[in-house]
């Protein structure tokens, strides 16, 4: 895969972050962490909640639920 093709996990996230949508991430161990993504590579995400910012690697996150729709097209309303 070339580095102008996205994946879907890239685009979820970097929606997410663009358009500052809160998320609700849910980690392996059933914990919850609520906030909007700062930033992400490969392994890891950067959550924010109220000032506080957390490094959560992605090997640990289980489900990552965003409080509004993302659209991945402008077409898909």
């Amino acid at each position: 895969m070339n580095k102008s093709t996205s994946n879907l996990q890239d685009l979820f996230l970097n929606n997410a972050r663009r358009n500052k949508v809160p998320v609700i991430i849910y980690l392996t161990n059933g914990f919850q962490l609520n906030g909007l993504v700062q930033g992400f590579d490969n392994f890891t995400i950067i959550l924010d909640n109220d000032g506080k910012q957390m490094m959560i690697y992605k090997h640990a996150v289980s489900t990552i639920i965003p409080t509004t729709p993302i659209l991945f097209n402008p077409k898909d309303k």
